[in-house]
């Protein structure tokens, strides 16, 4: 069918997003990484420390940290599009059906 194509298309799209979500948390982990406040010296694996990283808590000042701080909160941003333009999307095509 026909409809089944544009379902696959947003599965493809949300897995898409998902990989540029995993980018961004890496960028949050070297942003960590970086800042004195924020380095993991337990040993133990945590989460992300993301709301600290996109807010700029204790997060180093220098240059290059707060370059990929940007390049991070942009890659979010793209997240947050993708998913609006995929949920945009498929409420149009379930109008679209017949």
């Amino acid at each position: 069918m026909p409809g089944e194509a544009l379902y696959v298309l947003f599965g493809l799209w949300a897995i898409a997003i998902l990989v540029v979500f995993v980018q961004a948390t890496r960028l949050s982990y070297r942003i960590e990484a970086r800042s004195p406040d924020l380095a993991n010296r337990s040993g133990v694996p945590r989460k992300a420390m993301l709301f600290h990283t996109i807010t700029n808590l204790s997060v180093a000042r220098d240059a290059q940290t707060q370059a990929l701080r940007r390049r991070m909160i942009m890659l979010l941003m793209v997240v947050v599009a993708g998913f609006l333009a995929m949920a945009a999307g498929i409420g149009f095509a379930s109008g679209m059906a017949p």
